[in-house]
């Protein structure tokens, strides 16, 4: 199965969800807006102090101490290969749960701003773009919705970071 099916397969699964419409969280990186599925999200934090970790990829800014829980924190726009910015009182950290294969992680995830959630109508998510080269990894979107003017990029919170970086972030905190 190449990694545009992947995708497809997944979008199919979201339209074959129940009702017309889903619910995302919209969030801001850079100019961009991308939605992540609400029921992936378990909370939204304001930034906090963030332990950096040693020999972790870049895109990962380190760990948080959250209610006596340490959490692993990716920073969206490094790995998205965004320029770095300055922290602003808007930035925050979502915390979601992602699937590493049999085991559920709880990561936070760094973003410019986070807008409000969406009930996106199934009709209104496209497939993600084809690209017409297989090594442009589009796995990670869900599908692309057309809001007003604007288009936001739905992620699969399960495929932004790969198998082998969720299970290299999980046993270094450990």
């Amino acid at each position: 199965m190449s990694i545009h099916d992947t995708s497809t397969s997944s979008l199919a699964q979201l339209r074959a969800g129940r009702g017309s419409a889903d619910k995302f969280l919209t969030f801001a990186l850079h100019d961009e807006v991308y939605g992540l599925p609400i029921l992936s999200v378990q909370e939204i934090i304001r930034i906090m102090d963030i332990t950096p970790v040693p020999h972790v990829p870049d895109f990962i800014r380190g760990v948080i101490n959250l209610r006596g829980k340490v959490l692993p924190v990716v920073e969206l726009r490094t790995k998205f290969g965004m320029e770095k910015i300055e922290d602003s009182k808007r930035t925050c950290i979502i915390v979601v749960q992602i699937q590493a294969g049999a085991d559920t992680l709880t990561m936070g995830l760094i973003v410019d701003e986070v807008n409000e959630v969406q009930n996106i109508a199934k009709d209104n998510i496209e497939p993600p773009p084809s690209f017409g080269s297989s090594t442009i990894d589009t796995s990670f979107i869900l599908g692309v919705a057309k809001l007003q003017k604007r288009v936001v990029m739905l992620l699969d919170i399960n495929k932004v970071l790969s198998e082998q970086h969720l299970t290299e972030v999980s046993e270094q905190i450990q």
